[in-house]
């Protein structure tokens, strides 16, 4: 029975990596992956899903107005696999349409994203993934204290944390940084 995933993080935990390894792993057996990410996120080229280790992989990209169901239906070779990396962009009728294609055409549905913004706030596509996923794994990373980080905060250009603006900013390792709570809280000042 085919599922609908959700590996979840914050940056910097290593979700691209194991996305690429796990497309990897069944195409090594001779199985098709289709492979998916966000328009948007473009540092790694258009089409492309790159880890900071330095492995890659091209990718189809999708906006919000991309159909992820029909898409899926209509690939050829069908795949084995389905990877979506940058799954907090995606929209709640798009994570309906992962759930879909998971019950209607029997195909795994791997997820992987973050699960809050800098704010400390659910991402459209990630709280869709958590209400309807079958199965939901954090990607564990750690805050410079050595507990796990469980939150991001996006930092200007002398390191000191914002607490405003757009959700969705495109960044690195110079952008976001990864902390626990209670370190999130102290650098925004809550």
């Amino acid at each position: 029975m085919a599922k609908l995933y959700f590996n979840y993080s914050t940056m910097n935990a290593g979700k691209s990596t194991l996305l690429l390894q796990a497309s990897y792993n069944y195409r090594e057996r001779g199985m098709t992956t289709l492979m998916l990410t966000a328009a948007l996120d473009d540092r790694a080229g258009r089409g492309r899903i790159a880890s900071r280790i330095g492995i890659a992989d091209e990718a189809r990209s999708f906006d919000s107005g991309t159909d992820l169901f029909a898409l899926i239906r209509d690939a050829l070779p069908r795949p084995a696999c389905i990877f979506i990396d940058e799954a907090q962009f995606l929209t709640r009728d798009q994570v309906w349409q992962l759930a879909r294609a998971a019950d209607d055409l029997g195909v795994p549905v791997m997820c992987y994203g973050l699960r809050v913004d800098f704010r400390g706030e659910l991402f459209p596509g990630s709280a869709a993934l958590l209400a309807l996923a079958d199965d939901m794994r954090e990607v564990r990373t750690i805050c410079h204290c050595g507990k796990k980080a469980t939150m991001v905060i996006r930092q200007d250009d002398s390191g000191r944390a914002i607490t405003e603006g757009d959700q969705v900013q495109v960044g690195g390792n110079e952008t976001y940084v990864s902390l626990c709570r209670r370190h999130w809280r102290e650098a925004v000042g809550r």
